[in-house]
């Protein structure tokens, strides 16, 4: 049984699901949210605090976003779930409201005490996995920490073999400055920080190498035989995923006790309401979470 969280009520989240629930899939689905947008759908219900308006956003709504959410996550916790799925939400928002979010990724590792969460997006026969997430460039080279990357290497060596059955995957390591540093011209974060954390990484029986540039590390030559990219941050990996496969790429949360997954794209307040979006990405996450849910 897979839940499914329909997100922000503004944005395109509600009209996504109950399009999705009616496609016929593998496993049982259950959508979560106000029943009023989900006409025709089965609904595990959550009522609206504030009636929606499509397209705009209302921070009176923001618990209620979060309410569905931890509704999904306590029922995997019990095993009432065995994987979830979430329609996009909208961080400003729920800032807006005076709640401290930064991310679907980060929010579920604090519910479910989860010790190292990674973000990883799947499309176009690309894995990119993210050693950072929603932070400001700026902040980034004091982010990654040989600590950080040991951790994250660690889990998605584990998820891979675990949720994909990977038997040895094997992770590229994208540099962080231009030419992963061109020995020290263009910074010491590379030979400091990143090739230590490989070190560790080979040592503890990980197959990972690096650091590459990641001008020519998206090349299919450098591609070839690799199972997944660590990208250093967010705007490094994700343009080349989603230009490869938008609206058919998948969210996955690696490091989390089960399964979930979600869409490659926001909100679109444009298209709240038109009936226009395209569920293509929704229905490839909730295809991907009955993969990786089933048993080996």
């Amino acid at each position: 049984m897979v839940a499914l969280t329909s997100g922000e009520p503004a944005g395109v989240g509600p009209e996504l699901c109950a399009r999705a629930a009616r496609e016929t899939f593998a496993a049982q689905l259950v959508v979560i949210g106000d029943r009023s947008l989900l006409p025709g759908v089965e609904v595990q219900h959550v009522p609206l605090r504030r009636p929606r308006v499509p397209g705009k956003l209302d921070p009176g709504n923001s618990r209620y976003v979060l309410e569905v959410l931890d509704r999904a996550i306590d029922g995997c916790l019990a095993g009432e779930y065995d994987a979830m799925v979430t329609a996009p939400v909208q961080k400003s928002v729920i800032n807006d409201a005076g709640i401290d979010f930064t991310g679907h990724t980060e929010y579920l590792a604090e519910r479910a005490r989860s010790p190292h969460v990674v973000m990883m997006l799947a499309g176009g026969g690309l894995r990119v996995a993210l050693a950072t997430t929603h932070l400001a460039l700026s902040e980034v080279p004091r982010a990654i920490t040989r600590d950080l990357l040991a951790k994250t290497l660690r889990v998605i060596d584990v998820d891979l073999k675990k949720r994909f059955r990977i038997a040895r995957p094997r992770i590229l390591v994208a540099g962080l400055n231009p030419h992963s540093g061109e020995g020290g011209h263009f910074g010491h974060e590379d030979a400091e920080v990143i090739v230590p954390a490989i070190e560790d990484a080979k040592a503890a029986g990980i197959d990972a190498s690096g650091p590459l540039p990641a001008d020519t590390l998206f090349t299919p030559r450098r591609l070839e035989g690799a199972d997944c990219v660590l990208a250093m941050y967010h705007d490094q990996g994700l343009p080349v995923l989603k230009y490869a496969s938008f609206g058919e790429g998948v969210n996955v949360t690696l490091g989390l006790p089960f399964v979930r997954t979600s869409v490659d794209h926001g909100t679109a307040l444009d298209l709240a309401g038109t009936g226009r979006a395209d569920p293509g990405s929704l229905i490839e996450a909730i295809k991907l979470a009955i993969e990786l849910a089933s048993p080996a």
